[in-house]
């Protein structure tokens, strides 16, 4: 009798302390869930719901004018399009990069795999000043995209480098290479082993850093601003009335007269 009590004692015990801590589990997990849900209400759900409130306040009416009309619809084009050309060539550049740092061995190999974070360490301001010295009107290598449509692209491109690299990267590193081996000893060419095997493998990552590549192709500013120019379009004024003699003599061109587009104004200076 007394080992049965111990028994049912010790059970009793034991199932009162696994009931507690599911019971500190289960207030650990509310506080946590609270205190994630308050810092992202402070940082990032209020001020978009002051943002959303703000450009409703006019009505739909209005937001629908200020979308449409002939500026903003370059505007929007133009970034859609560059961000589209950006993720296209990354896709390409940041698997074959990252295939190159995982799979192969050079000197120097370090330092480059170190250079891929650098647009995340670097201003993006700093970055659109480097960008301009070295593709502007007074470029060094004789190139200069300066207030041109591929200008924004090479300056998108730099900014987002590093996402499809180091999305693909740790994929390659935990890839099984026994697979590749098995599918080599039976006779499959290296280009069907990377198609049927690698690249299946590599899809998901290579389709995260893609996304994360759009997005911050979307929202850049900083890198973009100066080697785009923040020039509208070349206004023809008419020659026949005063207001456009007054309005050309308060308008003066930029210094570079041919092609200039800006991504956040992004009209094009036409002859």
């Amino acid at each position: 009798m007394t080992a049965a009590t111990t028994d049912v004692s010790r059970v009793t015990g034991r199932s009162g302390a696994t009931g507690t801590g599911r019971g500190l589990r289960g207030a650990g997990t509310g506080l946590g869930v609270g205190l994630a849900t308050l810092y992202l209400s402070l940082i990032v759900l209020i001020p978009l719901a002051a943002v959303v409130w703000q450009s409703a306040t006019p009505g739909p009416g209005q937001f629908w004018r200020a979308v449409t009309t002939p500026e903003t619809v370059a505007a929007l084009t133009l970034t859609v399009v560059a961000a589209l050309v950006v993720v296209a060539v990354n896709v390409v550049t940041g698997t074959l990069i990252a295939w190159v740092l995982v799979r192969d061995s050079f000197p120097g190999q370090r330092v480059v795999d170190a250079l891929i974070d650098m647009p995340f360490a670097l201003p993006t301001i700093v970055a659109g000043l480097v960008l301009l010295s070295l593709y502007g009107p007074a470029s060094p290598v004789g190139i200069d995209l300066a207030y041109q449509r591929a200008g924004v692209v090479v300056a998108l491109l730099f900014v987002t480098l590093p996402f499809v690299v180091r999305t693909v990267q740790p994929v390659l590193h935990e890839l099984d290479a026994e697979m590749e081996e098995a599918a080599a000893s039976l006779g499959a060419r290296p280009v069907t082993i990377f198609r049927r095997i690698v690249l299946p493998n590599l899809f998901p990552a290579i389709a995260a850093g893609a996304a994360l590549s759009f997005a911050r192709a979307i929202s850049e500013f900083g890198a973009t601003v100066l080697i785009s120019g923040t020039c509208r379009s070349r206004r023809r004024w008419p020659r026949s009335t005063s207001t456009a003699r007054s309005r050309a003599t308060t308008w003066r061109a930029p210094p570079r007269s041919p092609r200039c587009c800006s991504r956040s104004r992004c009209w094009c200076w036409s002859a």
